[in-house]
């Protein structure tokens, strides 16, 4: 996803959205694609000394096929005729707040209604509560910050709004079932990291 955003396309699309589905309802054609995408993937990866290239290359195959089928899932007359123009400006407003405005009840006073029509709304659109999607927005970001910078916990909590790395680890244990640290080591640093030194 670092080294072919271009090509694949499918951060934000697939991954790293907290407002779709990360699923796709694939045709039979598409299934069929995909097994065989599969099945040369298992095969490179049973071969005695397999090509990273080979690897690579199927890889982001399988990524832009799936980024093509979501795209056309969401661009489907069923997705647009259901589309919410106040839950799409909540939306945007929780990109813009999500560091500094925690409560729903802060968000239903910029879109000029009652916190429940929020959740109400919220809910049936996003099938997620606004109290959700605010938290998961800021487990996303710390998710990336973790990942993509050499920041340290104390001061990924510190750029996140949090009262200290403590509660932060705490939030973000309760969300993710790991620490702040564990996920880090898990996923490791990326290379990008070292671009934003």
């Amino acid at each position: 996803m670092e080294y072919h955003r271009e090509e694949v396309a499918c951060n934000g699309l697939l991954f790293n959205n907290i407002y779709i589905e990360p699923s796709l309802q694939l045709s039979d054609a598409d299934h069929k694609g995909f097994n065989q995408l599969m099945e040369q993937l298992t095969e490179e990866f049973t071969m005695p000394e397999p090509s990273d290239i080979v690897l690579k290359s199927l890889l982001q195959l399988f990524l832009a096929k799936s980024s093509r089928v979501k795209n056309r899932e969401l661009d489907s007359t069923a997705y647009v005729s259901q589309r919410d123009d106040e839950m799409e400006r909540f939306k945007e407003l929780l990109e813009i707040h999500y560091l500094n405005l925690r409560k729903p009840s802060d968000y239903a006073d910029l879109l000029i209604m009652a916190p429940n029509t929020l959740t109400k709304r919220c809910t049936k659109y996003f099938k997620k509560t606004p109290s959700q999607l605010i938290t998961e927005r800021l487990i996303v970001e710390a998710k990336k910050q973790l990942h993509l910078t050499r920041k340290t916990i104390k001061e990924i909590a510190y750029a996140l709004n949090f009262q200290d790395e403590f509660y932060f680890s705490r939030v973000f244990k309760k969300h993710t079932n790991e620490s702040p640290q564990t996920f880090r080591d898990k996923t490791g640093i990326s290379i990008v990291a070292d671009l934003y030194r």
